[in-house]
């Protein structure tokens, strides 16, 4: 049974935060920085660290275990932070687990295992013990291929697992889960283009990329359209999936020059093997790509 004060804190708006780097591909601290205190003057309700946007894969442990202390020390309580701590050995996202967790981390992710081919029996190994590490809630990471039903009633088994981060543009499958799970699992919808949609399906909140950017915009109207007000959300919705289409094939560069020219923090060039190919649009066009969304929001916090 998931814990009430743990029920209040997962939920809502989670940017999946962005790890400043450097051209030599180390983190930036002063940039980290900038970034945390955004989404805390934004009021977002958490930070979750180092997965897929965070780059976490393309950090080696102790670049890891230094970016969590880094984040965790910086927030200081001021929002709850959930690290995604998958790697490819089990034992590694064990200790990385254990590490986020002695530092004060809230919460802990993980993707399913990696480059082999995951039996059932295999996944739910792993996500055990990851979840038997430490006594934090622990929240799989769907992403990539569906979730299998027998996995997900054998998760329900282990009380650290207290709900999912559901990375899929599928709602059926959303409802799905929502539907043979706990009532007190919470359900976090991962594809931004559905964060509206999501919480039709019982997502509590959502995690995503594009609220580094838009976190007050975002958290604006999915509040609103939570407390009836459908219309806006509907018009919002298909602005800001139009958007995520145009951006997508350009997303590591967008998202750079974005966040330089809106709020002053530069995020740095992707590690490889990743890739930021020129924009096709001027810093003009990008900014007004950002404000015609902005406008929906009637106190944007940047």
């Amino acid at each position: 049974m998931i814990h009430p004060q743990n029920e209040r804190i997962f939920q809502g708006i989670w940017p999946a935060l962005f790890t400043p780097t450097r051209p030599d591909g180390q983190v930036q601290p002063q940039e980290l920085e900038k970034l945390i205190n955004l989404c805390i003057t934004q009021q977002l309700d958490g930070l979750y660290l180092l997965g897929s946007t965070g780059q976490g894969f393309l950090f080696d442990e102790k670049q890891r275990m230094a970016i969590t202390e880094a984040t965790l020390e910086i927030a200081d309580k001021r929002l709850p932070v959930m690290v995604q701590v998958g790697a490819l050995n089990t034992e590694e996202s064990v200790r990385l687990a254990k590490h986020a967790v002695r530092l004060g981390a809230a919460g802990i992710s993980a993707v399913g295992p990696m480059y082999y081919g995951a039996s059932v029996e295999m996944a739910f190994q792993h996500y055990r013990r990851i979840a038997q590490a430490t006594d934090a809630p622990f929240f799989p990471y769907q992403i990539g291929t569906a979730a299998d039903a027998e996995l997900i009633q054998r998760l329900q088994t282990v009380e650290q697992i207290q709900g999912m981060k559901l990375t899929t543009t599928k709602l059926l499958e959303i409802s799905s889960i929502y539907n043979t799970t706990r009532p007190d699992w919470q359900l976090f919808s991962g594809a931004d283009e559905l964060m509206c949609h999501a919480a039709l399906c019982g997502t509590v909140g959502a995690i995503g990329t594009t609220y580094n950017l838009l976190g007050s915009t975002c958290q604006y109207i999915r509040a609103s359209f939570l407390a009836g007000e459908v219309e806006q959300a509907r018009a919002f919705m298909l602005h800001f999936q139009a958007f995520i289409e145009k951006i997508l094939p350009y997303v590591w560069a967008f998202f750079r020059r974005a966040m330089q020219l809106r709020h002053n923090i530069d995020i740095g060039q992707p590690k490889p093997p990743l890739l930021a190919p020129a924009l096709p649009w001027t810093d003009a066009e990008m900014l007004n790509m950002v404000e015609e969304l902005e406008r929906f929001n009637p106190q944007p916090v940047s």
